[in-house]
């Protein structure tokens, strides 16, 4: 009779070749690893491919486990969904670590969500396992692209415009009009003091709507925006002469007026609404700045629901203090977490959310899909090209 010590290949015998069977002997060597032995006469006798079958299982037990890491507590959707869906992998290990943490551990890692953690060179440098440097979304102005190209590793982000995650963020920028439109601080205000018709508010119809950056976001915005019976005007770095892969040229038709960066500030004078949906980089930062918004009609409202550092602070809060500014709706700060007690939560005529245009059940569901999807192919030694846009 064999002497049986527990381990996960032992469990995977005894289901082989069933309970009963004496087919294994576990043996702890000095080095404290268990060393399993196989009956391989009893084994090859067994039913047909059994053997093979074991020799794949083993094989599979025996490979490194594939970890990866979502920097910092935020956004728990999108590593709680993604270690959802990768609970049936156990060889891919999926950890939500702390941002003061990363510095040290980051090095145990192949794949790195970075989500709103800044990668700067001398942490990328210790990621000396590391395969891809990933978003969970879009965003990767918080990354040094040029110090993981340096180290060997790939950048990308997911596109937003099959995971649901441009739909949810154009869903939001309507929500946002519609709560400055219809004033909704005093709309909470009236209930708590038992007023009956006060405020009255605003309608989209009849609007002009300026989309300031007209990529996935914006496309989608100005289709769902149509209904409401207003014009549509939009910039962006240039506008395609031919069909493309990408679907927003049938979204094209519904903007009344194309523009390019030169024609921002004339596209901002004639709006009543400015939506920010502009990628953040050099170029863009800062760039409703005081002479964008001092070339808007008194009373018009600004939405952000890409980045905060599109938007010059200072300018914000002098154009909210002087009326001139109709209203903020944002769904992102120049500074994440924002400070409740800043000065420009103060008006009424501003409506913060914190950073949740895309997250919505669809679009987070579908991008841990992307993640879980990506670190299987790595895993397996297969292409990870699959959903997402590389950047290096």
């Amino acid at each position: 009779m064999y002497r049986v010590i527990a381990s996960p290949l032992t469990r995977i015998l005894r289901a082989l070749v069933g309970e009963n069977q004496p087919v294994i002997t576990a043996l702890k060597d000095t080095t404290s690893s268990y060393r399993v032995e196989a009956h391989y006469k009893l084994l090859c006798s067994s039913s047909p491919g059994l053997l093979r079958q074991f020799q794949r299982m083993s094989s599979e037990s025996s490979k490194p486990i594939t970890r990866v890491l979502f920097c910092g507590p935020h956004f728990p959707a999108s590593h709680n969904y993604t270690m959802e869906y990768l609970q049936s992998y156990p060889f891919i290990k999926v950890d939500a670590v702390p941002i003061d943490e990363i510095r040290d551990v980051i090095g145990n890692y192949d794949i790195c969500v970075v989500k709103s953690m800044r990668l700067n060179s001398d942490i990328i440098a210790r990621a000396n396992k590391m395969k891809l440097i990933m978003q969970f979304g879009v965003g990767l102005e918080g990354v040094d692209i040029d110090a993981a190209t340096k180290h060997g590793i790939r950048v990308a982000r997911i596109p937003s415009n099959y995971t649901g995650n441009a739909i949810s963020c154009a869903e939001m920028a309507i929500y946002l009009m519609l709560g400055l439109l219809r004033k909704q601080h005093e709309m909470q205000v009236s209930v708590k003091e038992k007023k009956l018709g006060d405020p009255a508010g605003d309608t989209l119809l009849g609007k002009t709507v300026f989309i300031l950056g007209y990529g996935n976001i914006g496309a989608h915005l100005a289709k769902r925006l149509r209904p409401f019976g207003v014009k549509i005007l939009a910039t962006k770095r240039s506008w395609p002469s031919f069909k493309s892969d990408s679907g927003n040229d049938a979204h094209d038709e519904v903007v009344d007026e194309r523009g390019t960066h030169e024609d921002i500030l004339k596209f901002a004078s004639r709006a009543d609404i400015v939506v920010c949906c502009l990628v953040m980089n050099k170029d863009t930062a800062g760039i409703v700045d005081n002479t964008f918004i001092s070339s808007m009609k008194k009373g018009a409202l600004i939405i952000n629901i890409a980045r905060g550092g599109l938007l010059d602070y200072d300018a914000v809060l002098d154009h909210l203090k002087s009326g001139h500014l109709g209203g903020l709706g944002t769904d992102v700060a120049w500074k994440e977490p924002f400070d409740p007690d800043d000065a420009i939560l103060k008006f009424p005529n501003v409506i913060m959310t914190p950073h949740v245009a895309g997250v919505t059940e669809y679009s987070y569901r579908s991008m841990a899909k992307v993640v879980g999807d990506v670190a299987l192919q790595l895993h397996s030694g297969g292409s990870m090209n699959s959903w997402l846009e590389f950047v290096n």
